[in-house]
């Protein structure tokens, strides 16, 4: 199958590389390459998550939901979409959890999957919409990722074809169509699903430096863009699947639902682009749960306008710190002594500066004003215990001139 420099065909791996053993448990390939894609989605929707404004750990809060329901969502699918190998005359019921001898329908992982990180983000307080953005590129990188399973168990493989990169099939393979002749090539739809898959990674990380992609969009983009090349695809494989005629057009179910996921697909795009106005940096959990963290670092301004050690309310006015020591300190001294240098120096009196000073002027003026009252108030306390019957005045002047 070689011609000049260059392979004619695509080699399967030996049969033996599908599976090998460690002690008594035995490691299947197709579960590797699906557990591999899944740590490379998490760490791409970590990145992103974070960039959003959200906290690293969340992510693998929702993931611990929505990963084991997108597996047996995409196992599901899988048995209900290609019945025969188990419900059908030569089926094996046994069959079914048998994932490592592959079979995870997309559209199963993804329904199931959202349903588990829909209670993974109730459960840590983030919008469901602002992580299935994060996650729709990781998504498709781990579908990517996940084909390499496939061409290790010798599956979901296209018609036969004469192109120089056509796929070969062991003879004695389960696989290999019983009416066709040894030595037969056949099109590595898994492979083009992979390339397909990868381009879009790429391009969605591409759009999204572009575009604001929130609020669902990106998520809504990552299914159109999958299910646009999942059609071409899927009309290649001839693999066992369920047949559903539709307007006189007899395709496989994964046809048909690709074609409604997409149309689902626009259309929700098409809304999102005409209806809602996307935000410039919406905030990636559930009102009233964000995290205190996340509060803090987000605009310091309106964090000062909560906490009360900083001096400054939300109007702009020296709040709980500075302005609510100096009132009394300047209350009791006017009491004291009505015509003391305090009650003719305080022109404000209660510590509440100007609404147009800056945060920082505020604090300055509310603590110096604070410490004139106080100077102020020991004076007319010590004019008080002066003997000698002068004003309030002159009390002051003489005791802050010894």
């Amino acid at each position: 199958m070689i011609g000049g420099s260059l392979a004619a065909s695509i080699p399967s791996p030996p049969a033996e590389w599908a599976s090998f053993s460690l002690g008594p448990v035995t490691i299947h390939a197709y579960a590797l390459c699906i557990l591999a894609g899944i740590i490379l989605a998490l760490l791409l929707t970590q990145k992103r998550f974070v960039s959003f404004g959200g906290h690293a750990d969340a992510v693998w809060d929702i993931a611990i939901w929505a990963v084991p329901f997108g597996i047996i969502g995409g196992r599901l699918y899988h048995v209900i979409s290609s019945p025969d190998a188990y419900f059908g005359p030569q089926g094996d019921l046994a069959r079914i959890p048998q994932i490592w001898q592959g079979g995870l329908g997309i559209w199963g992982a993804i329904a199931l999957g959202a349903v588990g990180a829909w209670i993974g983000a109730r459960r840590a307080g983030v919008k469901l919409s602002a992580f299935a953005d994060a996650a729709a590129p990781g998504v498709l990188l781990a579908q990517a990722v996940g084909r390499l399973g496939n061409w290790f168990n010798q599956e979901l493989f296209g018609a036969p074809t004469m192109l120089p990169w056509g796929l070969e099939i062991d003879a004695d393979n389960v696989n290999f169509p019983a009416n066709e002749a040894p030595g037969t090539l056949f099109h590595p739809t898994f492979l083009y699903e992979l390339l397909w898959n990868l381009a879009g990674v790429v391009i969605l990380l591409l759009l999204a430096r572009k575009f604001r992609l929130r609020g669902g969009r990106m998520f809504w983009l990552y299914a159109a863009y999958y299910t646009l090349g999942r059609v071409w695809i899927e009309t290649l494989r001839i693999d066992d699947a369920e047949m559903v005629t539709l307007f006189g057009i007899t395709q496989r179910l994964n046809v048909w639902t690709s074609i409604a996921v997409f149309l689902v697909s626009l259309a929700v795009l098409v809304f999102l682009a005409v209806k809602r106005r996307p935000v410039d940096a919406p905030s990636v959990y559930l009102p009233g749960r964000e995290p205190k963290d996340a509060v803090e670092g987000s605009d310091p301004a309106a964090v000062a306008g909560h906490d009360g050690d900083t001096g400054i309310d939300g109007d702009g006015r020296a709040g709980s710190g500075a302005a609510d020591t100096s009132a009394p300190s300047t209350t009791k001294a006017s009491e004291n002594a009505p015509g003391s240098a305090a009650s003719d120096t305080g022109s404000d009196g209660t510590g509440t500066t100007t609404r147009g000073a800056t945060a920082a002027d505020e604090l300055t003026e509310a603590g110096s004003r604070q410490r004139s009252h106080n100077a102020s108030a020991t004076g007319s306390h010590v004019a008080d215990t002066e003997p000698g019957g002068r004003n309030d005045r002159g009390n002051l002047s003489e005791t802050n001139g010894s």
